[in-house]
């Protein structure tokens, strides 16, 4: 397609396709997988409620925290040009460095290999486990197959202009809500008030599960940190990528007003919607058996519960159209990132270049490329380790740059202001810094690795500078 040197994007999105868009890509398979690994870190469910609000809390205190700073700079690369202006270009490189290597490339990665498992109950042929080419040991499986053929599906209706992306979206979206809405429902009427009473028995008596023998260890002090920080590892990984909208904002109509909202209104629609979904989880399934789900896939069981035999069809349906919405989503959005670094001399220059369509065609490709590659690897449980990790570095960096920015443009128009300044913002941080450490300490081997790759982006800043 011939490529035309646009200035501008065309602003199609309003309020509604925002909020579609925060809602999309945040619900992608983690809701009705994590909370599997969640009981077994922790063993009851009056914990695994609290890291699902606590989750939620954060979530919605960060994303209503960045609305001040959509407001200030209501165009493309969002939360990069926000780090950008308040720490320079090199926090800003290592931002988008990071954001290509593994955040979003990685999330899209994660979630195309997660379409194509609950793809293969419906067509068993695309299983993980028909191997279509091995050499050494590398193995070529069908779902890495089909997942790859997603992403590149997805990357082309993007590539074509926003106004289809769009149109997809929301369609897939609205159908995901009513969809998780539906089982919700379903669930709390098939509710059983003995597996309910027996699960809530000892609410906060916090055990982690020793799966070789099938029994409950008690935990406290340091080894119950431990748990809680992986346990978070899941339902925050469930709840990144709101962020997304901001990416866009050079295409949002009335930027200043509608990202600000959507990311309020997306996020707090999620994180009702999950916090409702472990409450029916635990209503329909024994303890036990969230916390031992074959593959962790505790929506399937609970689904099971609920409809009978069908219920594995229903819920491998549901995963299928959520996953499909959740990376087309990161596929539109996180173009616009590499688009604003090239502008700013910091990604390739063909990154820079809008095509007849008005999209950044050439950084969709190449965000396409990078994330099939990764799907290569198999390595999804890693993947989400290191996503979180450098996810939450970057949100409480972005966070702390409400308050560094407050000082260096106290003139500036803020037509929204943070809600609970200074006190929920830092909140946030502090919260968000005490996981990261706790990460750091619990998962160093995985998470570890995630801040090495992030740090690697400083020789490569120079390199480039350099090379100018």
């Amino acid at each position: 397609m011939q490529e035309e040197n646009e200035d501008d994007f065309k602003r199609e999105l309003g309020l509604l396709d925002g909020t579609m868009l925060v809602v999309g890509s945040m619900i992608g398979s983690g809701i009705f997988i994590v909370s599997s690994d969640m009981v077994r870190q922790l063993g009851s469910a009056g914990w695994l409620i609290a890291m699902w609000v606590l989750t939620g809390t954060i979530t919605v205190i960060a994303a209503v925290s960045y609305g001040e700073l959509s407001a200030m700079f209501p165009k493309a690369g969002g939360q990069y040009v926000y780090i950008k202006e308040a720490y320079g270009k090199l926090v800003g490189f290592l931002y988008g460095w990071s954001f290509f290597a593994v955040i979003q490339t990685g999330t899209i990665a994660a979630v195309g290999v997660a379409f194509a498992k609950f793809a293969a109950y419906l067509f068993p042929a695309f299983s993980d486990t028909n191997i279509l080419y091995e050499i050494g040991s590398f193995k070529l499986n069908a779902a890495q197959i089909v997942s790859i053929f997603t992403i590149v599906l997805l990357s082309y209706v993007n590539s074509r202009g926003v106004k289809n992306s769009k149109i997809l979206q929301t369609v897939l979206t609205v159908i995901k809500i009513m969809s998780l809405a539906g089982l919700i429902v379903f669930g709390f009427f098939a509710t059983k008030a003995e597996v309910w009473d027996a699960n809530w028995t000892n609410a906060w008596a916090s055990s982690s599960l020793d799966m070789t023998s099938g029994s409950w260890m008690p935990i406290s002090g340091i080894t119950l940190i431990s748990a809680i920080s992986a346990a978070l590892v899941g339902s925050l990984f469930s709840s990144v990528a709101w962020e997304g909208v901001t990416f866009i904002a050079g295409e949002i109509k009335n930027p200043k007003r509608n990202i600000g909202l959507s990311l309020f209104l997306g996020t707090s629609i999620v994180c009702v919607i999950y916090v409702l979904a472990n409450l029916m989880f635990l209503a329909v399934v024994p303890l036990q058996e969230i916390a031992t789900a074959p593959s962790d896939r505790i929506g399937v069981v609970a689904s099971q519960y609920i409809f009978g035999s069908i219920g594995t069809l229903i819920i491998a349906v549901m995963i299928m159209i959520s996953t499909f919405a959740c990376n087309n989503g990161l596929i539109m959005a996180g173009a616009r990132v590499y688009y604003t670094m090239a502008q700013d001399g910091v990604f390739f220059k063909k990154a820079a270049q809008l095509n007849t369509a008005s999209v950044p065609a050439w950084s969709i490709w190449a965000q396409c490329f990078w994330a099939s590659a990764l799907c290569l690897t198999g390595k999804y449980g890693d993947l989400l380790d290191f996503v979180v990790i450098i996810v939450l570095i970057f949100y409480i960096l972005t966070i702390l740059g409400i308050f560094i920015l407050r000082r260096k443009m106290p003139n500036a128009e803020r037509l929204y202001r943070a809600f609970g300044y200074p006190f929920l913002p830092a909140l946030y941080i502090i919260v968000a810094t005490a996981i990261c450490i706790a990460l750091l300490y619990t998962k160093t081997s995985t998470s570890g690795w995630g801040v090495v790759i992030m740090l690697i982006g400083i020789p490569v800043y120079y390199l480039t500078k350099a090379k100018e």
